[in-house]
Parts: structure tokens; sequence; C-alpha cells
């Protein structure tokens, strides 16, 4: 398939630079398992991109961050505090729970896919005895499913929230890099500096194509979380062809500058579509979703010309832009949908 697709940032290819960072790491021999000096320098890079001293592990997925960072903070007998629209509770088929030995998944609602203290205080604070999953940690997603952004000090609120109670604050980062390219912010100043103690990093959304990454602000949660990856199957043997696509991504801030490709698009998908008559859109564009409400034929008519969209997140159908997104890709679509460009 050779036609750019809106349904997911998935839908894109590897970007050239990481996909010859992997060439480059396949000349000669290197050690295994992350013993190697690509493994090595991405580490060591990650220190100085985020500015603290943290610990950092390569995994092949998303749900497998998650999942087992997750589980590292938690006993199964602990509960996890996250948005009623969050991946962990609606995509990644009980994973979470099934790593952490049962631990239990409290729900709460929102605006725009976020949390805020006062949504999440009442599940910490309406049950305290021993019958109830004690909660230990809070889960946000930046940006969200609905593609919002959580701002500083809107972090600092929760993890100050989940400090009080003696609990952890966890980031799903899939798309990571389009936050911090959207609020023009340092990585750390959405992390850990504003209280985050684990950070799952999408590289797979951002171009990078198989590895993400867990880094553990918290260093102490850290602790034998290289045997939870090679209990669930998540150690790569040949370690270098994951961190040598993130030590060339870090360079020259390439991450972040595709990422800001991918807002980019997304904000002039919005503005184009927005104007076309029946076309309604539903969110303001944060980062590089766009939530739209098309009618039936609309609808009809791109799936007909072979687009692919999700219509089960968010609500509207959901228009995702990629690295890979152009202004050719942007126009055809709009051709595509009224005939004119």
């Amino acid at each position: 398939m050779t036609k750019c697709q809106f349904a997911s940032d998935n839908t894109a290819g590897i970007c050239p630079e990481a996909w010859e960072a992997m060439r480059l790491a396949g000349c000669g021999y290197e050690l295994s398992y992350g013993d190697d000096t690509w493994t090595d320098g991405a580490t060591k890079l990650f220190r100085r991109i985020f500015d603290t001293e943290c610990e950092v592990y390569f995994v092949f997925n998303g749900t497998a961050a998650n999942s087992l960072a997750l589980a590292a903070m938690c006993q199964s007998y602990h509960s996890i505090i996250a948005h009623e629209s969050a991946h962990i509770e609606t995509d990644e088929c009980g994973a979470p729970e099934f790593y952490s030995n049962g631990t239990k998944l409290l729900l709460a609602g929102g605006d725009d896919g976020k949390l805020t203290p006062d949504t999440v205080e009442p599940l910490i604070t309406r049950r305290r005895d021993i019958h109830f999953p004690k909660p230990r940690v809070v889960s946000i997603t930046q940006p969200t499913e609905f593609g919002t952004l959580y701002r500083p000090d809107e972090i600092r609120a929760l993890s100050k929230l989940a400090k009080t109670h003696g609990m952890h604050l966890h980031m799903d980062g899939a798309r990571f890099a389009n936050a911090v390219a959207a609020l023009d912010v340092t990585p750390k100043a959405i992390t850990w500096q504003a209280g985050v103690d684990v950070l799952c990093l999408g590289g797979t959304k951002a171009g990078i194509g198989l590895s993400e990454a867990v880094v553990f602000f918290n260093r102490d949660l850290a602790k034998e979380f290289d045997y939870r990856c090679k209990q669930a199957g998540q150690l790569a043997s040949k370690m270098r062809y994951m961190s040598a696509a993130w030590l060339r991504m870090f360079q020259d801030d390439l991450w972040l500058n595709y990422a800001r490709q991918a807002n980019t698009m997304a904000r002039q998908l919005a503005d184009r579509l927005s104007q076309v008559p029946g076309v309604k859109l539903l969110r303001a564009v944060q980062a590089n979703a766009v939530f739209l409400q098309l009618t039936e034929q609309q609808q009809a008519r791109l799936r007909e010309h072979g687009w692919r969209y999700y219509t089960f997140i968010g609500g509207g159908a959901r228009f995702m832009c990629s690295w890979q997104t152009t202004q050719h890709d942007v126009d055809e679509l709009l051709h595509d949908l009224t005939g004119n460009l």
C-alpha cells in the first residue's frame, strides 16, 4: 500500500534516518542483549535529552511498555487510576492486569480524555479498607486518546495529589514527541520536573518503527525491571537495531522535527476539511489528531477512494497525521472528498 492513510500514525513507514541507523548497526559484530555500544550511546543520550539521571529500557511495543512499567509499580492487590478512554483500558487486552498479576484499573471520567484532581481524588479516598484494592498509580496519556494535551501545571497538580496519597504517576507517551512539539516545552518540563515517575516513550509512532522506551525517573522503581522484560519476551537479543534508531532520532532534534511536521499537517487538514459543507470539526487540534463529523455520503465517498480512518475513538471520524504526512496527502484527501483541490 503506497497511498497515505490517516487511520493511524502506525500506517507510516520507518523514517529514512532510523532505517539507515539500523543498517549501520548491522555492519560487523556487536555484543548482545543491550551490552552493545549503540545501546550505551542511546541510554546516555536519553539522560542528556531529559537532563537527569534515569534508567532506560527498550521494548517492542506500547502495550508491553505500559503493562510492564505499571507492573513494576504495583502489587496484585493495588489499583491504577486512569481515564475511561485510556489506551490501557480500551486497547491493551487486559495486559496491564495480566502482567501485574491482577492489579485493578479504576476508571474516571473527564472532559477531553483528561484526568483532573477533582476526578481522581474521589477514587483514591472513597475506600480505605482492606477489602478494596489500594490505589497505587495514577496513569495519564500524553497526548490523550482525544488528541488533547496535559500542560505542565496540570501534570504537577496530579503528581502532587498522587504523592500526597503515597502513589506514583505514570505517563503513556505513545505520541510524546507530538506533545513536546505542540507545547513547545523541554521534555523534562512535562515529565520528571512535573512529577512523572515513569514515562513510556513512543518510538513506533514517531518514525522509529519497532521500539518503545520505558524511562524511569524514579530509579528505585526500575529494580529488576530487566528481569520483567526478559520474562515477558521483551528483551531483544540484537538490541542495537532498536537503540541505534533512537540514537539517530535524538540527534539534530529529528524526533521533534518530524513531530512538528505531523502536528502542522493535522492543523492544515482540520482547517481545510472544516470549510467543506457538511463537515464539522469536533475538537480543537492540539497535536496530530483530527476529529471530524462527516455525513454518511462523505464517509462513503472517502471509502470508495480507498481512504481508511477510525470512527470508534473519541467520537466522530479520527484522522491521524504522521511524520510522513505531506501537503500532497492532504490535497489528495480533499480532492477525493470534494472533487476539487
